[in-house]
């Protein structure tokens, strides 16, 4: 029998609110609905969803709307497809629906409902290695960076992209030269991963996406994109299979991961037409991820694959800007830490570090020389590290003198240090700005360090500010025991509202932190 399509969930909801007018800018009920059927070149769930539909119910005639138009009805299906056959004795099997309801519509109660959500369906999501993007695969470059890492605790390296790795090839020798450098790094006790674009890229007329619309390729997510369901597309799969298998890569950076394209030709050679593209399409990347997941080869993807094996997605940023001076990067970096981590785990993000040129900017917009930048890069890696974010230090080296090495190791001794607490929850403290004080604070009930609050300063004076520190997270119930910078502890005693009040110096352009303790 061939299945057209299908609904997987339809469900009735009291309105929250009884209004009119344009519904779509009203509250829907509160709950989160998320399915493992996300795509869409997209770092959020809510962009890249392709199954929630809220819509009205004309039978409800008890509303307050005088249309009836309330959004009380939540439908889960998708929206083209699946066009797929069901031989006999064989089965079907949908995707999943997560139903989550909540309990406030509070930003950061929400966005801890979800983060909580996240570590329990999808732990592989909490996997956070300490890891540079190496931009060449010189031997004696690649070997000198193995060997930072070892000095300076660093854990991974990901050939990235423009270093001359090429996942797709099936030469031996390129594949053992590969090899040798994996090798290497792994006798060094350094993981070494590589990077392959999938789609944004133009192979041919008979191997692209076709275009709905004009029949020709063109108009697709990233302008043109191959068909995964073309045989071009399936020997790709393969041949990222069996490089990884080869050279024994432990983390594929997958740029480009299939969006979400629909092909309207009836001439590839592993889908029948329009209506059942999408479906064995992102079938065929997801079987890849599993196989991934299954290998313990963790994925970089820059899109919302994180229910089928993803371990980090971007954490949200437009390229050119790491084009700024490195003084607005300051805060520009601090600013993307912020707001994208309401509704993701920090460890489940990456940011990025230009530590040689990307996207333009010139010599102002760089770290290299390391040692001539040392406090920016000092200052860029503890925003980054102090959030529990892992950065894409993309350059050809972590240190250039003795004293750029000394910085990198205290940052990362530190964050060893503290590695728990600083993957451990944000609650958000006060947004960048760069006219005062901005920070966070990580919070954990478990742990002996219940929490570790960051403070930074973007001005050019030193700054004395008392602030309300929210210890409800913490478990803490009476008192806290807080120390500045890992020195003397003092003892507060909570307010009825769990804060206690703290007064804390920040250097200039520079940073604080402190740890409470039970």
């Amino acid at each position: 029998m061939n299945l057209d399509a299908f609904k997987l969930e339809q469900l009735f909801f009291a309105e929250p609110e009884s209004t009119e007018g344009d519904m779509s800018r009203r509250y829907l009920p509160n709950i989160h609905i998320e399915s493992d059927y996300t795509m869409g070149g997209t770092f959020w769930e809510y962009t890249g969803d392709r199954t929630e539909h809220w819509t009205t119910d004309k039978a409800y005639t008890s509303q307050c709307n005088y249309e009836l138009n309330t959004l009380c009805t939540l439908e889960v299906y998708n929206e083209v497809g699946p066009d797929i056959e069901i031989e006999p004795d064989k089965t079907f099997a949908s995707y999943q629906v997560y139903e989550m309801p909540v309990d406030s519509y509070d930003r950061e109660r929400k966005g801890l409902f979800l983060r909580r959500f996240y570590r329990t369906v999808a732990p592989w999501t909490t996997e956070n290695p300490i890891f540079m993007h190496l931009t060449t695969i010189d031997e004696q470059t690649v070997k000198r960076a193995v060997d930072q890492c070892v000095e300076t605790g660093y854990e991974m390296i990901i050939l990235s992209f423009g270093s001359g790795m090429n996942a797709e090839t099936t030469d031996q020798n390129h594949i053992a030269y590969i090899k040798s450098l994996v090798d290497y790094a792994r006798s060094k006790g350094i993981e070494m991963g590589g990077y392959s674009l999938l789609a944004s890229r133009w192979i041919s007329e008979e191997v692209d996406v076709i275009n709905p619309a004009t029949g020709k390729r063109g108009g697709a997510t990233f302008g043109s994109s191959p068909c995964i369901c073309s045989q071009w597309g399936v020997d790709y799969l393969a041949k990222i299979k069996n490089f990884y298998e080869q050279t024994g890569l432990t983390l594929f950076e997958h740029d480009g991961s299939y969006p979400g394209d629909v092909c309207a030709s009836t001439s590839h050679a592993y889908h029948k037409g329009l209506n059942d593209s999408q479906w064995k399409q992102f079938h065929r990347v997801t079987d890849l991820y599993h196989w991934c997941l299954a290998k313990g080869i963790s994925l970089n993807v820059p899109d919302f694959y994180f229910l089928n094996g993803s371990t980090k997605t971007s954490i949200g940023y437009r390229e050119v800007n790491w084009s700024l001076p490195r003084d607005r990067q300051l805060i520009h970096s601090r600013q993307v830490n912020y707001s994208n981590t309401y509704d993701r785990m920090a460890s489940s993000c990456w940011s990025f570090v230009p530590l040689v040129e990307y996207h333009g900017g010139g010599a102002a917009a760089t770290l290299e020389p390391l040692n001539e930048h040392l406090e920016t890069y000092y200052q860029i890696m503890m925003g980054n590290y102090g959030a529990g974010i892992q950065a894409c230090y993309r350059g050809p080296r972590l240190y250039d003198t003795e004293e750029t090495k000394s910085c990198v190791k205290k940052v990362i001794s530190w964050y060893k240090h503290y590695r728990d607490i600083l993957n451990s929850d944000i609650i958000h403290l006060r947004r960048p700005d760069g006219k005062d004080w901005d920070g966070f604070i990580h919070v954990n009930p478990s742990l002996k360090e219940k929490a570790l609050a960051m403070f930074f300063n973007p001005t050019g004076q030193i700054m004395k500010r008392t602030i309300k520190l929210p210890l409800y997270y913490t478990g803490l119930t009476d008192k806290a025991r807080i120390r500045m910078e890992g020195g003397k502890v003092e003892t507060y005693r909570l307010n009825r509202d769990y804060t206690v009040e703290i007064t804390v110096s920040i250097p200039a352009n520079g940073h604080t932190w402190l740890v409470v303790e039970r």
